[in-house]
């Protein structure tokens, strides 16, 4: 009995979803968790005889999974969730969005519009996410304070905002941001620059170079629509890709957002440089921006990974959603209806978003070594019957709200469908206050 091995917790369930090794699906088996790391998954009937444990969960009828990635998005404009809609991207933006930024985001804004994003992530099944808001010190704390694990992705443009005066003030503000968060394990912190729009060339070629020397990661929004190409082929003689390209910003640090305007050249520098693709396709659905051709990315063996938008252009953040959105419109896409099938698909959301977030060593597959950041979906409610086959459950079916439990770094955030760290009664009266503040000052929602 001495010989036995030492584990904090074992989660005991009908079924676990590694990611890793392919194609693996385990039935009545266990995950074995120290601190904040996976130690192994074994057989229930065996984990008696094999460890030690302090605690045993009981998870019939529930599936473990790898927590969910959310690759991009604005976590603060859940407080803009419905505000605009039915619009045209540019239209939306300089009309409706901007204007409202302009007047009512501040550093309180951002703290209680990510406070509200991550619980709704937590309860929907992402443990990960990545943001690119104005305030993001107030993202950062928010993430911090929850237990959630984040990449904040400082925003950079040459126009002043709310948050920083110019392109220099971001790029001071964002680089102190990353010094402040260095040492806490959950949060990184990288460069956002806007858009190839919004910045200046020198101020590209200054973010590559700052990038490369302290290896964080970058992430644009690129080919998000034709009209952006065509300004660039008008402005710059180049597609905007190439222009990145060319200022030494695209290889395997940078993360390309949306990237619905997609041709051989294009995919030939992302084949080329290694960089990355993050799919959003219910918000360019919803934007009409465009598809991107993700079957054909992964053919060419180019990372894509997964991301919701901001809540003002979703309008949820459910990562389950956008698994079945990503699916049906990829076989739709492609013309194929074997494109993007569950492994592949269930893959952009935990691993290929571990690969662009740079940290697949740490999460993104159930491994022995990798931290704790787990799922556990409810598989027992007349919605999930007959299970024939779990991941085609978890595609298709929307089940993003049969998340039971989550954890992050081996801490339970969501306990049996309720938040653990965070109160949900505040989170709403917040939410209702900034909608009243909002219509305050004169805006009326579209």
């Amino acid at each position: 009995m001495t010989n036995r091995n030492l584990a904090d917790l074992s989660l005991d369930a009908s079924w676990i979803f590694p990611v890793l090794p392919r194609g693996r699906l385990f039935k009545d088996c266990s995950l074995l968790i120290k601190g904040d790391t996976i130690i192994g998954i074994e057989p229930t009937a065996s984990v008696a005889e094999r460890y030690e444990v302090k605690q045993r969960l009981n998870l019939d009828q529930q599936l473990l999974m790898p927590g969910l990635i959310n690759c991009h998005g604005h976590a603060a404009m859940s407080l803009l969730r419905g505000y605009a809609d039915d619009l045209p991207l540019q239209t939306w933006l300089e009309e409706h969005i901007w204007p409202t930024e302009s007047h009512s985001v501040n550093e309180q804004f951002v703290y209680d519009g990510t406070r509200l994003a991550i619980a709704e992530m937590l309860l929907s099944g992402t443990t990960c996410f990545s943001d690119m808001y104005f305030y993001p010190e107030s993202s950062a704390k928010a993430a911090h304070e929850s237990g959630m694990r984040a990449h904040i992705m400082f925003p950079v443009m040459d126009a002043a905002n709310n948050w920083a005066r110019d392109a220099d003030d971001a790029l001071h503000k964002g680089l102190t941001l990353r010094d402040v968060f260095r040492s806490q394990a959950l949060i990184d912190v990288g460069f956002g620059p806007h858009a190839p729009y919004t910045i200046s060339d020198g101020v590209l070629k200054r973010i590559a170079t700052y990038a490369e020397e302290l290896q964080a990661p970058v992430q644009i929004h690129l080919h998000e629509t034709e009209q952006e190409v065509q300004q660039s082929l008008e402005t710059y003689g180049v597609r905007p890709i190439e222009r990145l390209h060319n200022l030494g910003l695209l290889g395997p640090l940078t993360q390309c957002v949306h990237m619905t305007q997609l041709q051989p050249q294009d995919q030939a520098l992302l084949e080329a440089t290694g960089a990355h693709v993050i799919h959003c396709p219910q918000s360019n659905m919803k934007l009409a921006s465009g598809s991107c051709k993700v079957q054909a990315l992964l053919d060419a063996e180019v990372n894509v990974a997964l991301g919701t938008d901001g809540a003002a252009s979703n309008n949820d953040l459910n990562m389950f959603a956008e698994l079945q959105t990503a699916a049906l419109l990829g076989k739709l896409v492609a013309n194929n209806p074997a494109a993007l099938n569950t492994q592949t698909t269930l893959e952009l959301a935990t691993i290929n978003g571990a690969k662009a977030m740079g940290i697949d060593d740490k999460v993104g597959s159930l491994e022995k070594g990798k931290q704790a950041d787990v799922i556990a979906v409810d598989f027992s409610s007349l919605q999930a019957q007959p299970t024939f086959n779990p991941l085609s459950q978890l595609i298709y079916t929307g089940i993003g709200q049969a998340v039971r439990h989550s954890w992050v770094a081996g801490r339970q955030l969501v306990d049996n469908f309720q938040l653990t760290a965070m109160n949900t009664d505040e989170l709403s009266a917040a939410g209702q206050r900034w909608q009243q503040h909002i219509h305050s000052q004169g805006s009326t929602p579209r």
